[in-house]
């Protein structure tokens, strides 16, 4: 489909992206699979150049009948187009990339062969103790085809999988959850889960009412991804040169090259880091501020965005690389987090807090204010009181207010990484490794009814 789609073209350069992707998954709640599944979806994109324009025509599940016709509606949306400020070369390509002529292989309910028996176990456990599990899993694998007028003949199979657990008592009172973030479903230890989530519940055993205020607070990995994530999708270079956001200095220019956290973490993507591979070259359907469709087929490697405390690159395209005079630095589909080596596990850093509190995860986070990343949100599914090493009981949610590049500078401790699911943004971006941190003074605004 995408070679016949670039003979079709009649625009001066063309560049077409084809995407299969199939997904299955199983839904479970009170110890029971309620449903599972399969599904198959295609999308084609056409982005057609005709001059200074672009034209772009996206469709689903687009039939051989019917692809003259979106090729065509490309072309014509580029004759009609405004200049393109983005506009640059092609990415040029000499042969077809591995795999270009395989045929897709979809995903089916058989990755959940080992998973789904363990499974069934765990509901059996859960039962026996008291307890109601609930939540999904799901794999998803995207296999991407890129061709262009200009000789790009790429392709990246992409597989995704999740898991969410949450665990109820059995009167509905305490709630736990968990979340792991998988290639294949082979690595997922669902009795060391469940017995985390156990543990959970029994610490909210006991209840203890505390007020708003900032509190020394452990955050775990998952709570550190849905942060750094946010503020990743945030360093666009455009907007910071805009004075836009808050890598924006003042004066004008970025703020690349500033300190931001006196603890030498190091924040990075790199589509060959092992268990959270992804797409080695740029795959762009449309442009935007951090995306540009003439960027489609650049190579990707290890990208640094804060090294040593430092912040080191914002997300670039050719174009705003040109504004910026920084390197091109394109966006990549995962996010990891270092601290110093050897660092703490979070039961380690549990052991050796006088009085705080450990979060399980957050949720609903918005922006408040983009010049200084300002976000709220919520706890949920468990905040607990930490005294002497020991937890001691579950606490009320909190809404919180709190900026992730305030906490690089605030932090105080990072323990060991791993990988992690993030709990609020999963649905868009799973493939992260992440610290557990600790911040001396965590902003818990207000008192939260959620439960």
């Amino acid at each position: 489909m995408v070679e016949r789609a670039l003979e079709l073209s009649r625009a001066d350069d063309c560049i077409v992206i084809a995407e299969e992707t199939s997904t299955a998954n199983l839904r479970f709640a009170g110890n029971t699979l309620t449903t599972n599944g399969v599904a198959r979806s295609a999308r084609l994109t056409v982005i057609s150049i005709a001059g200074p324009g672009v034209g772009v025509v996206s469709r689903s599940a687009v039939r051989d009948e019917q692809l003259a016709d979106v090729v065509a509606a490309a072309d014509a949306a580029a004759r009609d187009a405004a200049p393109a400020e983005d506009a640059r070369p092609l990415v040029e390509g000499t042969e077809p990339g591995p795999g270009w002529d395989d045929p897709v292989e979809p995903t089916t309910i058989d990755v959940f062969r080992d998973f789904a028996p363990a499974l069934g176990e765990t509901f059996a456990a859960a039962e026996a103790a008291g307890r109601r599990l609930y939540g999904f899993a799901e794999h998803i694998l995207t296999s991407t085809f890129l061709g262009s007028t200009r000789g790009l003949r790429l392709r990246h199979d992409q597989p995704t999988g999740r898991l969410e657990l949450n665990a109820k008592s059995a009167d509905m009172t305490r709630s736990a959850w968990a979340g792991v973030a998988t290639r294949d479903f082979t690595d997922v230890d669902l009795a060391a889960l469940d017995a985390d989530l156990a543990k959970r519940l029994a610490w909210a055993g006991k209840r203890i009412e505390l007020p708003p205020g900032r509190y020394e607070t452990l955050l775990p990995p998952t709570a550190v991804a849905d942060l750094m994530i946010y503020m990743y999708w945030s360093a666009g270079a455009r907007d910071a040169l805009d004075g836009r956001s808050v890598f924006a200095k003042p004066g004008g220019g970025t703020r690349v090259g500033e300190t931001l956290s006196r603890t030498p973490v190091r924040i990075y993507s790199d589509p060959n880091a092992p268990g959270v591979e992804c797409a080695p070259f740029v795959v762009a359907h449309a442009s935007s501020r951090e995306d540009s469709v003439f960027d489609n087929g650049l190579p990707l490697g290890r990208t640094a965005w804060v090294d040593e405390g430092r912040l080191a690159a914002l997300r670039q395209t050719r174009h705003s690389a040109e504004l910026s005079g920084l390197p091109v630095t394109p966006a990549i589909d995962n996010l990891l987090m270092e601290g110093p080596d050897g660092g703490p596990s979070l039961d380690e850093m549990i052991a050796s807090t006088r009085r705080g509190l450990l979060v399980t995860c957050l949720w609903y986070i918005r922006e408040v204010d983009p010049q200084t990343l300002l976000l709220t949100g919520l706890t949920r599914d468990g905040v607990y009181l930490v005294e002497n090493g020991e937890v001691v009981g579950e606490v009320n949610n909190f809404r919180f207010n709190e900026s992730p590049v305030d906490l690089l500078a605030r932090l105080t401790e990072v323990g060991g990484s791993e990988p992690t699911l993030p709990r609020e943004w999963n649905d868009w971006f799973t493939r992260t490794v992440m610290p557990p941190i600790r911040v001396p003074d965590f902003n818990m605004s207000t008192v939260s009814q959620a439960s």
